[in-house]
């Protein structure tokens, strides 16, 4: 395990069996979670809830359908030196708390080149040890991924081997249920080496929580936005500029019940305002580090934010023919902190 914390974005580059790359993300962060995660009302809340009986079927379903992740889960446990229970209900929290603090915003640009952006946004505390991961699992797809301490990748933004990109938004969806924890089917999507593929497994199996997916491939002008919840899934091709910030948004989805709060309100509305205002896309960076609105901005750095949430990263995923050309920020109106230009893919 190799580490560059020279700026506030580590650089983390892990490789082996499920369990070591769980147990080197675990010690990665360990230092922070147990510093200030697990003093956390975030941490409280979800481990007052990790007997509920939606987290034991979890572990259940879990257990017979992805035994590798479970693996991955263990080994972020022990080099976390936390019981496993309590990861495992961690990693379960955006399905048992509808507020877990987890945000973001992501701008869709279609075109035979499509474009992803996204501001990861979520606990300001957790800052010092998240990381730009490189991952290499003896089985399944290589990746590269924004990690938090303390979770499971595949749950913000990433890149995997076959050149699919995802991005992932938090839904505050308020009827959750039995199924699959939806951090545990999102890692699921970073194995899979077509976007129809990640489309299967986002529709058929069983969901306990919901997210927002934004889904597109090199060699593919396809860009694809997946709203799910523990009922239902919606998915439509993005045929013109958008922008998702963290509540269902499909007319499929209208009748859902969720929490929407002040600042994703905020974030959609405004982030559709400057797409709409615009006869061409305007740069993506330009509606992701927008702070127009003082109160309530896309582009979060209050030490009071009302969802407890900063951007702690900003991504940006050109596709071409044969490559994706991908750059992180880890401050608005910064150089890139991490690109990668011009790497052949081979596609689908």
């Amino acid at each position: 395990m190799s580490i560059d914390t020279d700026y506030r974005l580590a650089s983390l580059t892990l490789s082996g069996s499920h369990y070591d790359i769980g147990r080197g993300l675990g010690r990665h962060g360990a230092s922070l979670v147990h510093g200030h995660l697990v003093k956390t009302y975030a941490w409280a809340t979800v481990m007052a809830l990790r007997h509920d009986d939606r987290i034991r079927a979890a572990r259940s379903v879990v257990e017979e359908r992805y035994p590798q992740y479970l693996q991955e889960l263990s080994g972020l446990a022990d080099g976390l030196e936390l019981p496993f229970d309590e990861v495992f209900a961690w990693n379960c929290r955006g399905d048992v708390w509808a507020m877990a603090p987890d945000g973001c915003t992501t701008v869709q640009i279609p075109g035979s080149f499509p474009v992803i952006a996204h501001n990861e946004d979520g606990d300001p505390g957790l800052r010092s040890r998240c990381a730009l991961a490189t991952i290499t699992p003896n089985q399944g797809q290589p990746f590269t991924a924004f990690v938090y301490p303390g979770s499971i990748p595949g749950h913000t933004f990433a890149i995997n081997g076959s050149g699919l990109v995802l991005t992932v938004n938090n839904i505050r969806s308020t009827l959750a249920g039995d199924g699959l924890p939806r951090m545990v089917l999102s890692r699921a999507v970073l194995d899979c080496a077509t976007i129809d593929a990640a489309l299967t497994l986002l529709s058929e199996a069983p969901r306990s929580g919901a997210f927002h997916f934004t889904l597109a491939q090199a060699g593919q002008s396809r860009l694809v936005s997946v709203e799910f919840t523990h009922a239902n899934c919606s998915i439509a091709e993005i045929a013109s500029p958008a922008v998702h910030a963290n509540h269902l948004v499909h007319v499929e989805m209208a009748f859902e019940p969720q929490i929407i709060t002040g600042s994703s309100g905020s974030r959609q509305e405004r982030g559709q305002d400057i797409l709409d205002a615009n006869d061409e896309p305007p740069a993506p960076l330009s509606v992701l580090w927008d702070q127009e609105h003082r109160i309530l901005p896309i582009y979060r750095v209050q030490p009071d934010d009302p969802d407890n949430e900063n951007t702690l990263a900003t991504a940006v995923f050109k596709i071409g023919r044969d490559s994706v050309d991908w750059a992180v920020y880890d401050s608005a109106g910064s150089a890139a902190r991490f690109e990668n230009t011009g790497l052949k893919i081979a596609t689908m």
